[in-house]
């Protein structure tokens, strides 16, 4: 980094004594091209001579030329966009990138799938994120860079371990039992989001075996993502975008001189939170009691924690031991840009590397690569546009996380080493956690994705386009079990080491032909789409698991294995055909009308339902054309309704299918029924409504809108259950329940100071979901009745609800719902838990003084979740325990929190406490505020004329976090490792 740092000032002292050098020259010929952020030309862009009147405009494809000199400088100004100056010098071509003022944002193009439109004009509901928002936090996968950053999008992370997945609704649960992810889009084509992994494989580190995908889009390539949210923005992709679609467009090349731009980082990461347990002298003061409750006097052999096998004065603090290391982090990325008029590209790379927060060495390493060439006729009437991405990933990883282990361990258990260095079983006496450490957990993926883009104009206002795409994943992961995970006392052997392996492909391929006409007329301009789709995807996955070695050396060699055993099997294919139209006005650039259609097939359907029909309509009137109004700069009203559908119900679903049984029958393999056929069923049906509004204030420098929203889904796809004399449990079939989706989104964006030298923008967004189960016929007879309630949100608990501590007994008392004397679960788990987010957003802030910039931005979430009694023992059995089940009842007559301790052997207070941990008392507030990310940097520029400059920055994710929740982190409360706090210094270089 210091050499790095030295090039940089030399580069910048050799420019700029070099700058005094120039030559004087005649008059020269001076063009170039100007685009804005999406790197679209901009017509009618102002270019003057500065302190002259010589000047030009840009023509509609953002290009200009004019006569100046050398020492001129060109003063460049257009409504919506940052004025920028450049020195002429020698140079005779500029390309030019517009950034857009914060205080007009109408005037920012917004990517909306098959079309791009501008803020102003667009009719539905589209929230976006910039590569500047991205670029400023040290993620490594593209989904927590939108956490907490956009209205209706809800993005919780699952594990803090790399190569993990996240969990992304946007605007609620709309299915009951069919998928809710949204449509992932990369530079048009479809990306599947659903994981490879497996859970016999992974499931151990990585919650649900769910390995997202979206690891293989490296952040530092994006562009803009943008989220389309209701109906008019997310019909025109059918049943594909019923639960939201997510854009993702990658950068470009641009018209100019080949620039070069190299991005170096290091850091280090870590939890954010411990849970707050007992030192040893209160477990033992636990352990103690617990014995003296359950009426023993003698200490048993197996309690080594307080009869003096294990030193009483001993004490280790597990989770800085088993999950408190520091990870390390390093980044190397790179890219060439640039182009003619005719051709321009963009080649990038990156390498990666992070080590985890688990004692030992593992690490996980990331390559990718990414490509982008676009090319135009000189007639303008043909182009084409390739993107390509390559990613290979390696993520060594133990087979198990410690962070359950590491909040359990008694803190007086012994030295995880022995004084040879080796694992200390201490007798047999106790599980060594590292133990699990020889057991290894593996994965190594394969990821292509491409894109081609291929456009002719038939003529000026008709244009033929063809979208395609193909993409290839491969994953291979394994997790190992050798024989040393045990106690070396048990002599066993590699004789009962075992491994599995999952090995799965996916590949798809899509074309849509597309047909796009526009005309003028005297008030306003039609544009009309039509166009179809093509899509195909086959994936094949198979988990086989081997029982016993002669060596542990040959543990990943199934021939090798004494038994070999076939856990999962699969083979699929998915097909979809579509047919789509759009259909826009704008009536004297006021009144915005929207009309799409599309009509589905999907395999996932019989014949005779495999197709739906699915449209919106959406409109846009801005009324500060109409309505003079001195403190209003902008206002729009705008709302949407239409019908998406929803087929994320797993394939084949319609059809009898059969499964191998593995008992022969006079030496053939028999078919067992596996799933009982219903051709009948169809596609779920999502409603939706929005209404928002819209203002600018201020000469546009405040922004502000709210919408209120309404979705309803229908015709609901649900494993009905069957009486066990048919011989299945279930069917999949429609059923007449209906799901609701409101709320209000609310955004405020300000432009507060605006000067030469100092600029401060803040925003800020608010989300006020509503989950509710409006109809759900047969409920109380289903085998759903103990997971939903008419008129409560799909995410609930029916919990226990905890009374308190009987004074007397010194037990947990429990409400009896039915008053039959007895506490049972189906008729007394009647407390209703609402885990849904009662609102969450955040807010940002940016400042900029001179060549200093800062990015602060909060997330908040309000919302109630499960503690840290949901997964407790007892408080007096051989588990370390939190710190506030010291307020426990003692003697009778005592009014306490706690209910007496019990080393188990009282079974009254065993099954109070296992009722405990399913009752009201395991939910509590787990609202937090966090300081998600912070970047500081400084800009050093080394030639303005050539915009070439040395950036370095520090930059936090997860820095701070504010909760009255006590059970560790927050947002993970699974039993898995939480989100990590990073910290991370940067060196960019654009050259």
């Amino acid at each position: 980094m210091k050499i790095l740092f030295r090039q940089c000032l030399r580069g910048s002292i050799y420019l700029l004594l070099s700058s005094f050098a120039l030559p004087i020259h005649a008059q020269v010929s001076v063009s170039g091209l100007i685009t804005d952020s999406s790197n679209m030309p901009i017509p009618g862009v102002n270019i003057l001579l500065k302190n002259t009147t010589t000047g030009t405009t840009t023509n509609f494809e953002g290009r200009f030329k004019l006569e100046a000199s050398p020492s001129d400088t060109l003063v460049v100004s257009y409504i919506g966009f940052k004025t920028q100056e450049l020195a002429v010098r020698e140079q005779v071509f500029f390309t030019i990138n517009l950034t857009p003022e914060a205080n007009t944002l109408a005037a920012v193009l917004i990517n909306a799938g098959y079309y791009t439109v501008k803020d102003k004009e667009r009719t539905g509901s589209i929230s976006r994120i910039t590569a500047k928002e991205i670029e400023n936090q040290p993620v490594n996968n593209p989904l927590e860079a939108m956490q907490g950053r956009m209205a209706g999008v809800e993005v919780v992370q699952n594990s803090g371990v790399p190569g993990g997945g996240f969990e992304v609704k946007i605007r609620g649960q709309n299915s009951i039992m069919a998928g809710n992810e949204p449509l992932y889009i990369i530079d048009g084509v479809p990306y599947d989001s659903r994981t490879l992994g497996s859970g016999n494989s992974s499931g151990a580190i990585i919650p649900g075996g769910n390995i997202s995908p979206l690891n293989a889009i490296n952040p530092g390539i994006i562009e803009s993502i943008e989220v389309l949210k209701d109906a008019d923005a997310t019909a025109i992709y059918g049943s594909r975008g019923a639960n939201g679609v997510v854009l993702i467009t990658t950068r470009k090349g641009k018209e100019g001189k080949t620039k070069f731009t190299i991005n170096s980082s290091t850091g280090i990461a870590s939890i954010t939170r411990k849970m707050d347990l007992m030192n040893t002298e209160q477990y033992l003061e636990m352990r103690r009691e617990a014995f003296a409750n359950d009426g023993i006097t003698e200490y048993p052999a197996n309690a080594y924690d307080v009869n003096g096998t294990w030193d009483e004065d001993r004490y280790t603090d597990w989770q800085e031991a088993l999950v408190g290391e520091t990870a390390n982090t390093s980044k190397l990325q790179a890219s060439v840009s640039g182009g003619s008029k005719s051709t321009q590209f963009l080649i990038s790379g990156m390498y990666q590397n992070e080590t985890t927060v688990y004692p030992e060495d593992f690490n996980y390493d990331r390559i990718t690569i990414n490509s982008n060439i676009r090319h135009t006729s000189s007639s303008d009437r043909f182009q084409v546009t390739l993107n390509t991405g390559y990613t290979l990933e390696d993520n060594f990883l133990p087979g198990t996380d410690l962070s359950f282990s590491a909040i359990r361990l008694a803190p007086n258990a012994p030295e995880l080493y022995d004084d040879e260095g080796a694992l200390n079983w201490e007798n047999s006496t106790w599980t060594n956690p590292l133990a699990q450490l020889e057991g290894k957990y593996r994965n190594k993926t394969k990821s292509l994705f491409s894109s081609a883009v291929i456009s002719y104009k038939l003529m000026d206002n008709l244009e033929l386009k063809v979208n395609s795409g193909y993409g290839y994943t491969n994953l291979q992961d394994n997790i190992t079990s050798p024989h040393t995970v045990y106690d070396p006392a048990f002599g066993l052997d590699s004789e009962n080491s075992t491994v599995i392996l999952n090995g799965a492909d996916k590949d798809y391929w899509i074309v849509e032909p597309q047909l796009h006409w526009n005309r003028t007329l005297s008030n306003g301009v039609f544009n009309i789409l039509v166009g179809s789709t093509f899509q195909k995807q086959n994936q094949e996955k198979q988990t086989l698991a081997g029982l016993g070695f002669p060596s542990d050396r040959l543990i990943y060699n199934l021939s090798a294995a004494t038994t070999l055993l076939v856990l999962n099997e699969d083979i699929i294919q998915y097909n979809s055909q579509s047919f789509f139209t759009r259909l826009n006005y704008a009536y004297k650039n006021k009144l915005f009308v929207n009309l799409t259609g599309r009509r589905d097939g999907s395999s996932r359907f019989s014949s005779g339902n495999k197709y739906g029909n699915f449209g919106a309509v959406g409109a846009a009137w801005l009324f500060s054309e109409d309505i003079n109004l001195s403190w209003l700069s902008f206002g729009k009203l705008r709302g949407s309704y239409g019908v998406t559908g929803n087929d994320q119900i797993g394939d084949y679903q319609y059809l009898q299918t059969y499964t191998i049984n593995d008992n022969f029958y006079d030496g053939n393999i028999g078919l067992n029924p596996a799933r009982l056929n219903n051709p009948n069923f169809k596609w779920e049906k999502n409603k939706k409504m929005e209404i928002a509004l819209e203002l600018r204030f201020l000469n546009q420098r405040m922004a502000f809108s709210t919408a209120y929203y309404k979705n309803r889904s229908s015709n609901q796809l649900i494993n009905y259950a069957l009486p066990g004399t048919t011989g299945f449990t279930s069917i999949q079939a429609n059923l007449d329940a209906l799901v609701e989706n409101s709320g209000w989104e609310i955004e405020l964006n300000g432009a507060i100071i605006q000067n030469e030298s100092f600029d401060w923008k803040a925003s800020f967004n608010l989300s006020l979901p509503k989950n509710e189960l409006l109809r759900f016929p047969g409920l109380e007879n289903s085998t759903y009745t103990n997971r939903f309630v008419i008129g409560e949100p799909l995410s609930i608990a029916k919990l226990y609800n905890l009374k308190g501590v009987n004074p007397e007994t010194g037990l947990f008392e429990f409400e009896d719902y039915n008053n039959d004397g007895t506490i049972t679960a189906a008729e007394d788990r009647q407390y209703i838990a609402d885990l849904t987010p009662k609102f969450f957003g955040g807010f940002s802030n940016s400042l900029s003084y001179k060549n200093w910039a800062m990015d602060v931005f909060f997330q908040f979430v309000k919302k109630d979740g499960y503690n840290q009694y949901r997964t407790s023992e007892p408080p007096g059995t051989m588990t370390n325990q939190p710190v506030s089940v010291l307020g426990r009842w003692q003697k009778p007559g005592d009014q306490a929190e706690m209910q007496r301790f019990t080393t188990g052997a009282n079974s009254e207070a065993f099954l109070a406490h296992s009722q405990f941990s399913q009752s009201n008392a395991a939910i509590s507030d787990a609202s937090f505020i966090r300081l998600k990310s912070l970047a500081l940097s400084y800009t050093l520029p080394l030639n303005k004329s050539n915009n070439t400059s040395c950036r370095i920055s520090v930059q936090g994710q997860n820095l701070l976090t504010f909760t009255r929740f006590k059970g560790g982190d927050p947002e993970q409360m699974n039993g898995f490792l939480p989100p990590l706090r990073r910290i991370t210094f940067g060196v960019q270089l654009h050259l």
